[in-house]
């Protein structure tokens, strides 16, 4: 059944204004650090409003049932099992649970936020080189803050560097994405570069946004958010096997995995598809092929 709070949600402009006309910033320092305090009374309230208005957690499928924090529960692992990782050799897995919000190919440096709003994959990258990338396959997946908030090796790789770019704090939610340009672009965010066991280049982006505020990688250790002071390009030689943990969201939020050209996406990821960590995302094609002229799943190239 729907809730008055889902319908109050359902207004564009309500959830809007009351997503994103608020201190994002401050806002966000605080709910990151109430959500760390270990009191059972705060966890079991907070979890108990949470799973009220913010959806079903499944907190059957976690590793533990009882949390010291909410922060805790929301950075929660799985069970062993929870997640079956497509085990093909050339295929490439999503790296979160989520949402797929665009994906296609990226033709002219350019890839879709929402119908008729695009945003450069240099921009995307603060300015760095996106050439390789060009004719390649993106896929945006946003997590829902409800959902599970780690995120994996979408094939074995080796994560080279992370540099993490800061920025605004705007809600990742489908109303925000179709009302702020270059949003993904403006938010502040983490660009994991990797190199598969075959040699493609792939990227994973990972972007905040209001209320996560912190972007944790394994190899980096330190947590990415608007209380780091640097260095911002932070090399890494993280060697991981497909499925294997790079790390976690605060809370929900967005990835937006790129390949280069030798890649195509998967049957069944298109706009609004609902994917689960493990899941078959991209295949990588055996021989380059001539892209150009490749609609996305916008229709559009």
């Amino acid at each position: 059944m729907t809730t008055w709070f889902e319908r109050l949600l359902a207004q564009d402009a309500i959830n809007f204004t009351l997503t994103n006309r608020i201190p994002r910033r401050w806002l966000t320092r605080v709910v990151g650090r109430v959500s760390r305090l270990e009191h059972p009374v705060i966890w079991k309230v907070s979890l108990a409003l949470w799973q009220r208005f913010g959806g079903d957690l499944h907190l059957e499928e976690a590793a533990v049932q009882d949390f010291a924090s909410v922060h805790a529960c929301f950075t929660r692992a799985l069970k062993p099992g929870a997640r079956t990782i497509d085990r093909g050799p050339s295929t490439l897995v999503s790296p979160c649970d989520g949402i797929v919000g665009a994906a296609g190919r990226i033709h002219q440096g350019q890839l879709f936020q929402a119908k008729g709003a695009r945003y450069t994959l240099e921009d995307l990258l603060g300015g760095a080189e996106a050439a390789p990338f060009e004719g390649g396959t993106y896929v945006t997946l946003r997590l829902t803050s409800a959902m599970y908030h780690r995120f994996h090796a979408p094939a074995d790789l080796r994560l080279r560097s992370t540099t993490f770019i800061p920025g605004e704090l705007w809600n990742v939610n489908p109303v925000t994405v179709r009302r702020i340009p270059r949003l993904y672009c403006r938010n502040e965010r983490a660009v994991l570069r990797t190199t598969t066991a075959t040699g493609l280049e792939l990227l994973l982006v990972a972007v905040g946004a209001v209320l996560v505020g912190s972007i944790h990688v394994h190899a980096v250790g330190t947590p990415l958010n608007q209380e780091y002071g640097g260095p911002y390009h932070l090399p890494c030689a993280a060697e991981a096997d497909k499925g294997d943990e790079l790390g976690y969201f605060h809370h929900g939020s967005t990835i937006i995995v790129i390949a280069t050209s030798r890649t195509r996406l998967c049957e069944g990821v298109t706009a609004g598809a609902a994917i689960r960590m493990g899941q078959a995302l991209l295949r990588e094609d055996r021989e380059e092929r001539d892209h150009v002229g490749v609609p996305d799943s916008s229709g559009q190239v």
